[in-house]
Parts: structure tokens; C-alpha cells; sequence
């Protein structure tokens, strides 16, 4: 038995759900982990050991040694390491290796914060809150590319948003693990909402739930 409160998030690429999930976190004073990230530490390890990215076995071994503590967003957000992250994220032995690593997470004290694509489905079902963070893509493709724009970079309006459409696509139909909303969840579509609005509607949610479990 364990003293953790999790909540469990879930919902597309740029729908917000990642700074939601770490104001949540800051709030309650709760562990909070990118599960997505463990995908792109995964695939950065391969990447530097010079192994291929087509070898399952391989895949699931770099994936049992990913050190959940000190996941680098700034290093694993590069464009190469999430199309190498997409290729081993449909392996379902490495599904299998990082969903029980997520698990252990999951039963730190006093709470944790998960975000990914099957948190409230398949790692933590049981989390007594979970929330769907969902936006339109036209508005998740915008906040792409203005994050780049407002980095310096340079970017492809259109080429974003037909990748937006083809990860989601990718998403909601693999075999293992799809992405999905939780029959219990609660869902936030914060196309036109401010990420501060959305944080309230949250907390609202995760105060409730605190309560009942007082």
C-alpha cells in the first residue's frame, strides 16, 4: 500500500498539459514526471551507444536503465530524439519496461503528478484524479510554432500542423497503449482557454478529490 496521491494526466502534444502538470506539482508539492520523456531518454541512449533503433530487445534493456531523476527537457526536446523516441515508443517490450518504471514513480509520497498519452488508462488506472488536457490541432500547431518563432528559430506553419495531425493519428491508433481518454476523466479543452484558467479548473478537481480522500 502506498501514501501517494497520483494524478495522472493525459492528452496530445502542445495541449498544455506539460505546464499544467508542473504548476500541479509545484501546488501540492508533489514528484512530477514527462513519462514522454523516458521515450526520448530511451532513444537518446541508443542514440549515443551507436545501436539501431529497430532492435526491441535492445530497446527494452536502454529502456530498464533510463534514470527517471534528471530527465534533461532542454536536451531531450531536440527534433531527433523524438522521431527516434516515436520508433521505439510503439515497441510494446519497451511500453512493458517503461510503464513499470512510471509505476514506481507513481508511489512516491506524498503524490505524484504523471503526464503522457496512457496515464489514467494503463499506468496508474486506479489514480483517484485524471484529467484529459485537449486542444483543437489548428491551436496546438500555432503554440508550436510560436514557441519556435519566440526561440529565434524558424518554422513551417503548415509542416507543423500536419505533423500535430500525424502524431495524433500515430497516437490514437497503435496497437499498444492508445491515446484516450479515461472513461473517469475529466476533460479540460484548452483551445480557448488561458493555461491559468485551466489551472484553476484543476484545482478545483484536485481539491475535491483530496478531500473525499481526507
Amino acid at each position: 500500500m502506498t501514501d501517494s496521491f497520483v494524478i495522472a494526466i493525459d492528452g496530445p502534444a502542445a495541449a498544455g498539459k506539460g505546464t499544467l502538470s508542473r504548476e500541479i506539482a509545484e501546488q501540492y508539492g508533489f514528484h512530477h514526471l514527462d513519462t514522454g520523456l523516458t521515450y526520448r531518454a530511451t532513444a537518446k541512449a541508443l542514440i549515443d551507444a551507436g545501436l539501431p533503433l529497430d532492435d526491441e530487445v535492445v530497446a527494452e534493456k536502454m529502456a530498464r536503465e533510463v534514470e527517471l531523476a534528471g530527465l534533461d527537457r532542454d536536451i531531450l526536446s531536440r527534433h531527433e530524439i523524438g522521431e527516434a523516441a516515436s520508433k521505439i515508443a510503439v515497441m510494446p517490450a519497451v511500453r512493458r519496461a517503461l510503464v513499470e518504471a512510471q509505476r514506481r514513480f507513481s508511489e512516491k509520497a506524498p503524490g505524484a503528478v504523471l503526464d503522457g498519452r496512457d496515464i489514467g488508462t494503463v499506468v496508474c488506472p486506479d489514480a483517484p484524479v485524471k484529467l484529459y488536457v485537449t486542444a483543437s490541432p489548428e491551436v496546438r500547431a500555432k503554440r508550436r510554432y510560436d514557441e519556435i518563432i519566440g526561440k529565434g528559430g524558424s518554422a513551417d506553419f503548415e509542416a507543423i500542423f500536419e505533423d500535430v495531425k500525424r502524431r495524433d493519428d500515430r497516437d490514437m491508433n497503435r496497437a499498444d497503449s492508445p491515446m484516450k481518454p479515461a472513461v473517469d476523466a475529466h476533460l479540460l479543452d484548452t483551445s480557448e482557454m488561458s493555461i491559468e484558467a485551466a489551472f484553476q479548473a484543476a484545482k478545483s478537481i484536485i481539491d475535491a478529490a483530496l478531500s473525499r480522500n481526507a
